[in-house]
């Protein structure tokens, strides 16, 4: 008698398979990023989650889940410059320019701590419940979103370090972008098969898009101008864009397999997604519902946490230490 599969494996040699075909595809597009440098990461190990920077001083947050800290790399200098210590997987990174201050989410204990940039000390704390998760920044209304545990989304002061509210979801949400005009939020819903759409108003979910054949949505970006939401799959690897409005899908096409971080630079028209099967992909929207990819670009595997940094035009990548390569920021020109 023939052994059913268990729906793990499934997901697992799906995965396995996107990868694979992902990572036997030809680079090309290298001329759109070129490596300016790889700054080292010391002594830090395991996995590498969320990016944010500070735009004034060039400072850029990295946080080491795997390590439990992290890292401040100065990326005018190339160097590591401190290090916040004692975390507990962090996740999210976000900086607060009007504060001075960075916000750490800590997946293992739920804590939000607040640090100084300058000190590097601890000035606040939140306790949420565990795995905070992703954060996202709204400085007109200087307010933190964190995603957190099995399904919330808390609404922080980011003055006073108080938790002002809170939006309950059915799973843990991954990435998520708002719209504080629309008084709408989007949000990547794995653990139900969907993508969430909640009123910031309201404070709860309203909408639930869960047409999706592919599974695994993790990264998300928001284009604003032409109402799209953009999500990355993993099982199979894919890129599919939506009407934000509608949920209706206007585009899909395979891309890099395992992916983590994606963003649509609006100025070019373009989408950059950086995956664990080792490279960068780029997208160019070439008509209204048209998107093409233009490049491949190899980096390293398993380095799939990125930041887009259009004012500098920079695309930062982490790359976890794997076999002789250390830990690293690479640090890319987007030409």
């Amino acid at each position: 008698m023939q052994h059913q599969k268990h729906p793990l494996f499934t997901l697992l040699l799906a995965g396995l398979i996107s990868f694979t075909a992902c990572n036997a595809q030809d680079e090309s597009g290298r001329q759109l990023l070129k490596l300016e440098k790889e700054i080292p990461l010391p002594n830090v190990k395991g996995r590498i989650d969320h990016i944010d920077i500070n735009l004034k001083d060039q400072v850029a947050y990295v946080a080491a889940l795997g390590n439990n800290t992290v890292e401040v790399v100065d990326l005018k200098s190339g160097k590591v410059t401190g290090r916040i210590t004692g975390l507990d997987e962090p996740q999210g990174v976000a900086y607060i320019p009007k504060h001075g201050e960075i916000l750490i989410a800590n997946g293992g204990t739920g804590e939000c701590g607040f640090y100084n940039t300058t000190t590097l000390k601890k000035t606040g704390s939140i306790k949420l419940a565990d795995d905070a998760d992703d954060v996202r920044y709204d400085a007109e209304a200087d307010k933190i979103y964190v995603g957190y545990g099995s399904g919330g989304i808390a609404i922080i002061d980011a003055n006073n370090h108080k938790q002002l509210s809170d939006i309950k979801l059915p799973a843990h949400p991954e990435s998520f972008q708002l719209d504080a005009k629309a008084n709408k939020l989007w949000v990547n819903l794995p653990g139900s098969g969907m993508i969430g759409v909640c009123d910031l108003k309201q404070l709860s979910l309203v909408t639930k898009w869960t047409k999706l054949l592919p599974r695994a949505n993790f990264p998300m970006a928001y284009d604003e101008a032409q109402h799209r939401i953009i999500v990355g799959y993993r099982i199979p690897a894919k890129l599919v864009i939506y009407d934000s409005e509608t949920g209706e899908e206007i585009f899909s096409g395979p891309m890099v397999g395992d992916v983590d971080d994606l963003y649509w630079d609006a100025k070019s028209k373009q989408v950059y997604i950086s995956g664990g099967g080792g490279a960068v992909d780029i997208f160019k929207q070439t008509s209204n519902t048209t998107y093409k990819q233009i490049a491949h670009i190899k980096t390293r595997g398993g380095a799939r946490t990125s930041l887009l940094v259009p004012e500098f035009g920079l695309f930062l990548i982490a790359a976890r230490e794997s076999g002789n390569e250390k830990a690293a920021l690479l640090v890319y020109k987007v030409n």
